[in-house]
């Protein structure tokens, strides 16, 4: 009997809440801590990926990620690498902006999703998309790996990673705070397994916070 071909799997793990997710403020790379509903839901979420058995923990360096790695670290034993590669899209004038002040001030930008001297839609897919690459290229065979990111460059880099076209990435939904998406590499394709999984507790209002 042949033996099952060797996978990598990649859990995608958007960091938990902080004060400008509540306030629907756009951060960017703006560094933002997780507020206390974060901290409770890293906690949370770190106990049912645990039950998933992660081989390696790999976090964006931002401190919402980083602490959202946190807890998965100390119940697992793993030690968490920092990729700044894995950041979310940078936001240019947009940072700390709330949704209402984007919208009267940027209109046009607004409506296009293209923050003025922010990163393209295109950059962060091939940035964040090129970081999970290189991850699974690290990895072992039959490796499972959390990936600590944001909202924007998850569902960018994972479009980017199952080679969908650019008009089809908003088919994607946006992470909620603290959920996470699964993706599979088996016989050099990939594919995805779970998307949005864990929410809390409801799906985000945008992704690219």
């Amino acid at each position: 009997m042949q033996a099952p071909a060797p996978f990598i799997r990649l859990v995608l793990w958007r960091h938990g809440q902080t004060v400008w997710n509540a306030e629907h403020r756009f951060q960017g790379q703006t560094d933002i801590d997780l507020d206390d509903t974060g901290m409770g839901q890293a906690e949370r979420a770190a106990r049912l990926l645990t039950a998933l058995r992660p081989d390696a923990i790999i976090s964006s360096d931002l401190r919402r990620a980083a602490a959202t790695a946190a807890p998965l670290a100390r119940l697992t034993g793993l030690e968490v690498s920092y990729d700044k590669d894995l950041r979310e899209r940078y936001g240019g004038v947009w940072e700390g902006l709330t949704d209402k002040e984007i919208r009267e001030r940027y209109p046009a930008a607004h409506a296009a999703w293209t923050p003025p001297e922010g990163e393209t839609t295109a950059a962060v897919a091939q940035r964040a998309g090129a970081a999970l690459e290189r991850i699974a290229e690290a990895a072992p065979p039959g490796a499972r790996v959390v990936v600590v990111s944001h909202g924007a460059a998850i569902r960018l880099g994972m479009s980017h990673l199952l080679g969908l076209p650019q008009d089809l990435w908003s088919i994607l939904g946006p992470l909620a705070n603290c959920s996470w998406s699964v993706v599979e590499r088996r016989r050099e394709r990939w594919r995805l397994l779970e998307h949005n999984a864990g929410t809390l507790p409801e799906p985000a209002l945008s992704d690219d916070r």
